[in-house]
């Protein structure tokens, strides 16, 4: 199914929660559209009756107020050799200019001094492809100061890309905490596979128990989250923050970016930069 970014998330719970297998998800850079799929043994379900509960379900997701696209639904019969290959041709390595970031099956070799890391998409958000951890990914890249050691925090972690670039790049130390257990479980895998388990302290954290003062402050932070706790959650994401430091804030619906950048100059923090793809809006703060 083609859908919006906005709505990729919602349309792969719903996919997921109907034939009761996890959802794949990409997004294509050049159409600007995401394809959620699922892939299911022929003869397990009813392909009328999946049609109707999907029907339904995007429906109700539309009634939430996301934009879901085309969202055409499309079951096809696949040979099983193809089930497992055909999808991989989406996920194309992402360059930048100290990174390079590659599924485990690309054959690409880095440059000179380009630190790689090695990222299957999985059930845990983030393999770059998305235009926030892109964003992300890029700041990670602009920060960092040679010969200097800097700390980074990253809030809301899911696949740990995040963090396993920074630890891989050269920061330190690495924090990264999530709310869900399975991202935390999948992103101390894909550490352990980037060999970077020692650099990158990884926990389950949620946002809200957070002291409002912390015991650290950090160079660079990331938080990737939705608006309503970006605002709800400002004071402890910014106690976390040097007074030099640089503060990233991203999976920001477009529409929503300016409630969020009124929310945050309350607290003394200006616009650097900001990017703005498709439905999404990242950007990156200092302190006045």
């Amino acid at each position: 199914m083609v859908t919006t970014a906005e709505a990729e998330d919602a349309v792969g719970e719903l996919l997921a929660s109907v034939v009761g297998v996890a959802a794949a998800a990409y997004f294509d850079l050049e159409s600007q559209t995401s394809r959620v799929s699922v892939f299911v043994e022929q003869g397990k379900f009813s392909p009328a009756g999946v049609r109707k509960e999907i029907t339904a379900g995007l429906e109700r997701i539309r009634g939430f107020g996301l934009n879901i696209g085309a969202a055409e639904i499309e079951i096809a019969r696949i040979k099983r050799e193809d089930w497992a290959e055909s999808w991989k041709k989406h996920f194309k390595p992402i360059e930048f200019p100290s990174l390079l970031v590659k599924p485990s099956w690309s054959k690409m070799r880095p440059a000179k001094d380009q630190a790689v890391v090695i990222l299957d998409p999985g059930l845990s958000f983030g393999t770059g492809q998305h235009p926030t951890t892109s964003f992300c990914l890029h700041e990670i890249t602009r920060c960092l100061k040679s010969g200097t050691a800097q700390s980074f925090l990253d809030i809301g972690t899911g696949s740990g890309i995040l963090a396993i670039a920074a630890a891989k790049l050269g920061y330190a130390p690495v924090r990264a905490f999530d709310f869900d257990p399975d991202s935390v479980r999948v992103a101390r895998a894909n550490a352990r596979k980037n060999r970077v388990e020692g650099k990158v302290m990884l926990t389950r954290g949620d946002i809200t128990k957070l002291p409002l003062k912390p015991a650290r402050q950090f160079d660079l932070i990331c938080a990737n989250l939705i608006s309503n706790l970006l605002i709800a959650e400002r004071r402890r994401i910014v106690n976390r923050l040097k007074p030099e430091g640089t503060l990233v804030l991203a999976g920001i619906l477009a529409a929503e970016f300016g409630d969020v950048e009124s929310a945050f100059a309350k607290l003394k923090l200006k616009l650097h930069s900001s990017r703005v793809e498709n439905e999404w809006c990242s950007g990156s703060f200092c302190f006045l």
